[in-house]
């Protein structure tokens, strides 16, 4: 009985190897924009790379003559790596799982900037300083209304967090 248990525990172990395997693609609108992760250099859209775990990962998008877009974006378990079902999942399932996740990115145009503009930036900043007062790093930023969703038919709307103005 106990030679018997031993052998199906051999041959359970050889062939029921289960792996899941994690990944994302970044595309973007229009192609060739550099992609960051979580401030690791990822490539250059459309892009695909492997993760390991589930959680907030921060996407940063930038190319020239676009506005640079840094997205906070959820990957959420499906059923099957939440756990105790994970351990199944990842070890005894006869087979392999994936779990793809394809994010869509629509990239705005950088808006040109006239010299008049400019030099009402410029002067504004030489008043502020002269005041002792900091300067926004982003001229005329809005807040952002929360997370980016993504669904298989629209893209995402860009949500780009501003920093606050402080003063001394």
């Amino acid at each position: 009985m106990c030679r018997n248990f031993a052998w199906f525990l051999l041959l359970l172990s050889t062939t029921s190897s289960g792996c899941v395997r994690r990944r994302m693609t970044i595309r973007t609108t229009p192609p060739g924009a550099t992609v960051y992760v979580d401030d690791q250099l990822i490539g250059t859209s459309p892009v695909s790379t492997d993760f390991t775990y589930y959680g907030v990962r921060t996407i940063k998008v930038m190319k020239d003559r676009f506005r640079t877009e840094t997205i906070q974006h959820r990957f959420s378990p499906p059923w099957y790596q939440v756990p105790p079902v994970d351990f199944v999942s990842e070890n005894l399932w006869p087979g392999k799982l994936r779990d793809e996740h394809v994010l869509d990115y629509q990239l705005l145009p950088q808006p040109n900037v006239t010299n008049e503009q400019l030099r009402e930036r410029a002067e504004t900043l030489r008043s502020n300083a002269r005041n002792g007062h900091f300067t926004p790093l982003v001229p005329n930023a809005t807040a952002s209304s929360g997370p980016a969703t993504t669904s298989a038919n629209t893209p995402p709307q860009a949500n780009i967090p501003r920093r606050s103005t402080y003063s001394r």
